[in-house]
């Protein structure tokens, strides 16, 4: 006596489902566990494993029947010892398809005939979906209908109310989409780019930041004219002493502090860029906001004593944080000499572990790039990281005139966990008093 395979009930409320695909034919040896069949309902596509073993000797139901109900026999298995010649006493309970139940006499067993092509009437697509431009299909048909590029618009469905199946999209494959205006897609091409270190550490710490980490954001806008201003005279100075000292004139060399040594060879002593106030400026305000320039631990918010400032560096393949150590207590001069050595060798991959591993506060400047405002992601444990955007000049309004002044927006993404809206806020209003106030970050 052949044993039957049922339709496998793939969920507990699993009534019926669609036999997409048998990855045997009849004739096959069948070893228990082996995949043999794919089962699709309107979420998933499942494989079916044989339970037992045997040779595969006949297919009750075709591959591509739609509404097979669960425990419907859908092949004959012949167990050790059986031939064909068993086949032919089989007498199935429901119909060979077990779709539906006729209730009427069996008619006698006959060999598996291929399924007849659909009438035109029943191929034709549902007027219902072609107006709200959603066409049902199965899974199988959608998947294998975006692996070959064609669209399941183009494609008549045979079946119910126009639904399309896998035999759908073959039959359309195979005759080559031809008078349908069928417009194939070349799939999308890419080169693989393989994740190096850097790019796992960044991808991991900044989705463990976002996921974990209670972002709230505050951005405020910064008069930028004195702060250029005074940078172009400190750079002016620092070009004219450079010439100076190449012409040997006495009394013309700068006073220098400690780190700030003049350059040999006439070249200036510094240059300094926006994003070196910057940082001077987010370094005094945050040692006159010591709270803000915190972490978050289980145990305790830990409160930094010194004010170390990371500095996102763009690198090939990624980013790197090198730090300014106790930016408070450094003059422009030194934070702009320190930047640019930090900035070369991380671009160089020579930077020391202890010099882009710690600090309290991280700074994010895209305004080079033309970015008028955005918001950073914070480099955990830190509690904050400050983004700033280019400076454009904006109509404002001064003693109740308008007037046009140069603008930089500066947004804070804040950890609430540590710093709290009106804390954060503090932090911002005393930047932008330094950065309004650029003579205070030469004191």
């Amino acid at each position: 006596m052949p044993i039957e395979i049922l339709m496998p009930a793939l969920s507990p409320t699993m009534t019926e489902g669609n036999l997409a695909k048998w990855l045997v034919k009849e004739g096959d040896k069948i070893k228990s566990g082996q995949v043999i069949a794919e089962i699709e309902t309107d979420k998933a596509t499942m494989e079916v494993e044989a339970v037992d073993e045997g040779v595969l000797g006949r297919i009750l139901v075709p591959a591509g029947t739609e509404g097979v109900k669960v425990n419907a026999p859908v092949a004959l298995l012949l167990a050790e010892g059986e031939d064909k010649a068993a086949l032919a006493d089989y007498k199935p309970k429901d119909s060979a398809s077990g779709i539906q139940d006729s209730g009427k006499k069996e008619a006698p067993p006959q060999a598996p005939t291929p399924p007849t092509a659909p009438s035109p009437e029943s191929r034709m697509p549902n007027p219902e979906s072609a107006r709200s431009g959603r066409v049902p299909a199965s899974p199988l048909a959608k998947r294998i209908a975006a692996a070959e590029g064609v669209s399941l618009a183009e494609i008549s469905g045979s079946g119910p109310h126009g639904r399309v199946v896998k035999a759908d999209v073959e039959s359309f494959l195979a005759s080559g989409g031809a008078g349908r205006g069928a417009v194939r897609r070349n799939p999308q091409e890419f080169t693989k780019i393989p994740n190096n270190n850097m790019r796992k550490v960044i991808a991991r710490r900044l989705t463990e930041s976002k996921s974990q980490v209670p972002h709230f954001y505050l951005t405020v806008e910064c008069e930028l004219d004195r702060l250029l201003d005074l940078r172009k005279q400190l750079n002016e100075a620092a070009e004219k002493n450079a010439g100076a000292a190449v012409r040997g004139v006495p009394g013309e060399q700068p006073k220098a502090r400690s780190g700030d040594s003049p350059k040999a060879g006439g070249k200036p002593a510094y240059k300094l860029s926006v994003n070196d106030l910057v940082i001077k400026a987010a370094a005094l305000a945050l040692r006159d906001i010591p709270a803000a320039n915190a972490s978050w631990s289980d145990e305790a918010v830990l409160q930094y004593t010194n004010v170390d400032i990371s500095v996102a560096v763009a690198i090939e393949g990624g980013l790197i944080t090198p730090i300014v150590k106790n930016a408070d207590q450094k003059s422009v001069m030194q934070i702009s000499s320190e930047m640019k050595d930090l900035a070369a060798r991380a671009r160089e991959n020579k930077l020391k572990p202890e010099e882009f591993q710690g600090g309290g506060f991280s700074i994010s400047n895209l305004g080079m790039y033309g970015v008028k405002t955005f918001s950073a992601i914070i480099n955990p444990p830190q509690g904050a990281i400050l983004a700033v955007g280019a400076g454009e000049e904006r109509a404002v309004v001064r003693g109740g005139q308008v007037t046009i002044r140069q603008m930089m927006d500066c947004t804070l993404s804040v950890d609430h966990r540590v710093v709290d809206g009106a804390l954060g806020a503090q932090l911002l209003q005393a930047l932008k008093g330094y950065v309004e106030s650029p003579a205070l970050l030469l004191v």
